[in-house]
């Protein structure tokens, strides 16, 4: 399954004003602001607060839904070493209800239990962060002698040098295991000197979890069950190879007209880096355990704080990055640390708030090109934050961007049924001039050859990000109709035209 295309820039500030005299908000304002503004509010404000944040999070959450057309929500949110809110709204594609214990994808936010895995080894002696990463992975090879010296850390925190540009994680063909996975990365070279400069890559945390594949000595699901789920009571996740391996109820969708539409997620492969399959009540132990020094609910520990501390810490040259975590400021100037998760059919996010305690995770069933979890995620902390979120997004901009691309569409394929109609006359007009009927023939093949390179453009605009043309429709659905239709109109009237020439000359002869 393909995860985070792009990595979007963490914590934007949204520019419209927090929304005032919105029934859920307003009713518990006073409330929460008693409850989360000072970690050491008094008691009984807190439990006051901690009674209407629950309903405050549902109605936020069933607002933003409706306006924003998103069928099928989960949200954990904590604080402390306590679940505030875990619960499920809407609907999966085969329409059943989403519940706190239905299974989602959680794409790449992912990449931060990978990170705790290979630090679970870092703790036992087997693994050491500073390390060649061909220490315990011998297999792992790359035509670029530079590789040899990539650490276990600089996978972790994206500084290893690997990059889109110069070892494509989509366009080649997808390996089916963690082990074909790093096989393949035998062509690929470097971008940068380990350790130089971060870039986000998803087979960096491929690597990385097929280390700990080969140094615990079992597939890297069974190492993430025993150390990392189970401890912490998170039945219902899982991590897979595959969107081949996704459950139902972690398929998602696209949008049209602003309405949902059900689609299968594309062909690519994601454990490591985007295969946790987890649930709100799940996350909710997982956000408790990194909030709390590594313990989780009922007390098990998962890693000692010292670990936890490090996946929230950004490294040398890798900027706001963290091992499986960005840290950044919430628009109120308060310091956050999360993690968002990309496929084209669903989206997830995480995010730590150190000031009040609180942990927030976010998984929604709209795929990238919408950034539904994030913004559900971003208004859960305004509400945290100020008593009060940002209106939820309207709608009528994408249905009418839908509307007037269909009927420029439309006006594709018209034109092209004149175009076949005049292509007679057309060819009469240029008989005897064979290099002036062609030169007017070539405007026409530029709508074809752009759809068929589409992917690269998408691909330079994302600043080298590598990009399957399959992909490109999950992002853009109403342009690619569009080009599709000018695309299929150029083709069709340039095979009108050149078969007129041909009629014409063999009249001729």
């Amino acid at each position: 399954m393909p995860v985070s295309q792009t990595l979007p820039p963490p914590f934007p500030r949204d520019p419209r004003p927090p929304r005032t005299g919105r029934p859920a908000a307003a009713a518990c304002a006073a409330l929460l602001a008693a409850a989360t503004a000072l970690p050491g509010a008094p008691a009984a404000a807190a439990a006051d607060g901690a009674e209407a944040l629950p309903s405050a999070i549902d109605a936020l959450v069933q607002e933003y839904r409706d306006a924003a057309g998103v069928p099928g929500v989960a949200v954990a949110v904590t604080r402390g070493a306590q679940t505030v809110h875990a619960a499920g709204y809407g609907t999966t594609p085969a329409g059943d209800p989403v519940t706190a214990d239905t299974p989602m994808a959680m794409a790449s936010v992912s990449k931060s239990f990978t990170a705790a895995a290979v630090l679970q080894l870092v703790e036992a002696g087997d693994v050491d962060l500073g390390e060649p990463v061909r220490t315990y992975l011998p297999e792992f090879e790359m035509a670029d002698p530079r590789a040899e010296r990539i650490t276990v850390l600089q996978l972790l925190d994206q500084t290893s040098g690997m990059s889109d540009t110069t070892f494509p994680a989509f366009t080649r063909e997808q390996p089916g295991d963690l082990r074909e996975a790093v096989a393949s990365m035998r062509t690929g070279r470097l971008a940068a000197d380990p350790g130089e400069r971060h870039e986000y890559h998803n087979p960096n945390t491929q690597v990385a979890a097929r280390l700990v594949e080969v140094v615990a000595g079992r597939p890297f699901a069974e190492q993430l069950r025993d150390g990392v789920f189970e401890p912490l009571g998170m039945e219902n996740s899982t991590t897979i190879d595959t969107d081949r391996d996704l459950p139902p109820s972690a398929h998602g969708h696209l949008k049209a007209f602003g309405a949902p539409v059900a689609a299968p997620e594309p062909r690519a492969f994601g454990n490591g880096s985007g295969g946790v399959i987890s649930t709100a009540e799940d996350m909710a132990a997982w956000l408790i355990a990194q909030g709390n020094g590594g313990k989780g609910p009922g007390g098990a520990r998962i890693a000692t704080a010292e670990s936890i501390e490090l996946m929230h810490t950004p490294t040398p040259n890798s900027g706001s990055y963290t091992p499986g975590w960005s840290v950044g400021e919430t628009p109120s100037g308060a310091p956050v640390i999360a993690h968002g998760g990309d496929l084209f059919t669903s989206t997830a996010y995480q995010a730590l708030l150190p000031e009040t305690g609180h942990g927030i995770a976010v998984m929604a069933n709209t795929g990238m090109a919408y950034g539904d979890a994030q913004a559900i995620a971003d208004a859960l902390i305004a509400l945290i934050e100020e008593g009060a979120a940002p209106a939820p997004p309207s709608q009528a901009a994408a249905v009418w961007t839908d509307a007037l691309l269909t009927v420029l569409a439309a006006g594709a394929a018209a034109a092209a049924w004149s175009g076949v109609r005049r292509a007679p006359r057309w060819a009469g007009r240029r008989a005897g001039r064979p290099l002036g009927a062609a030169l007017r023939l070539l405007p026409l093949a530029l709508p074809p050859l752009l759809f068929a390179e589409i992917h690269r453009v998408v691909g330079f605009l994302f600043r080298g990000r590598d990009v399957a043309w399959i992909q490109v429709p999950y992002l853009y659905p109403s342009f690619m109709v569009l080009l599709g239709a000018v695309a299929l109109a150029c083709a069709v009237v340039a095979a009108a035209r050149i078969a007129s020439l041909v009629r014409n000359r063999a009249r001729q002869d």
